[in-house]
């Protein structure tokens, strides 16, 4: 088994030490560079091309996010895994998108940074659980989002687009006014929008009904 080098950035110095300390018994893991100044740290993997780079997300001067881009635009083949202390939904999206392989919290323990590494090593990708989980709530979100309102709350939209008052609303699809404002709450629950601007944009942009003319 070749032995894969390991640069290590994070902007305290006791993490890198305890990170080393984790990996220091891998006789197919080497680390060659570590540095607590993502600036500099990029630049010394731009030189060392190491072939992963463990990396904090929260620092001053440069987050792991622009230090993450950074290297995929110097070092594309260099893999990245991320270290946390938080499994925030909006990190993880911005650093996935900036092209990290791996994701795991920093209270992660010995085996489990092993198997990101060897994951990651084989050209995978690795996420903690709970990083999983909140991944699993971001999918679920989005997919909420693309929501299905039914033909007659479709109906309600439309006439809401056109203007009509709740009685209009009434009287063109004889129904009560009660069952209107039932479907209209139903409808900006279920879009999750707060005005009839907001929701009639949203109809717009999802195709739910046809442009305003």
């Amino acid at each position: 088994m070749s032995i894969l080098k390991i640069y290590i950035v994070d902007d305290h110095q006791m993490l890198i030490d305890g990170l080393k300390a984790l990996l220091s018994g891998e006789t197919h893991l080497s680390v060659i560079g570590q540095n607590t100044l993502p600036k500099i740290a990029s630049q010394e993997i731009a030189k060392l091309c190491p072939d992963i780079v463990l990396t904090d997300i929260n620092m001053p001067e440069m987050d792991g996010i622009e230090l993450t881009k950074e290297i995929k635009k110097t070092n594309p083949e260099v893999k990245v895994i991320a270290l946390s202390m938080f499994g925030e939904r909006e990190t993880i999206s911005d650093m996935l998108k900036a092209g990290v392989s791996a994701y795991i919290l920093k209270n992660t323990g010995k085996q489990e940074l092993l198997n990101a590494i060897d994951k990651v090593a084989n050209g995978g990708t690795f996420f903690s659980d709970e990083v999983a989980d909140e991944m699993k709530k971001v999918n679920t979100t989005s997919e909420s989002k693309e929501i299905t309102l039914s033909l007659r709350e479709i109906e309600v939209v439309e006439l809401i687009a056109k203007e009509y008052t709740n009685a209009k609303i009434a009287e063109a699809l004889f129904i009560s006014e009660r069952t209107v404002e039932t479907h209209r709450k139903n409808i900006f629950r279920k879009t999750d929008t707060k005005s009839v601007i907001g929701l009639l944009k949203y109809c717009v942009d999802k195709r739910i009904i046809k442009p305003l003319k």
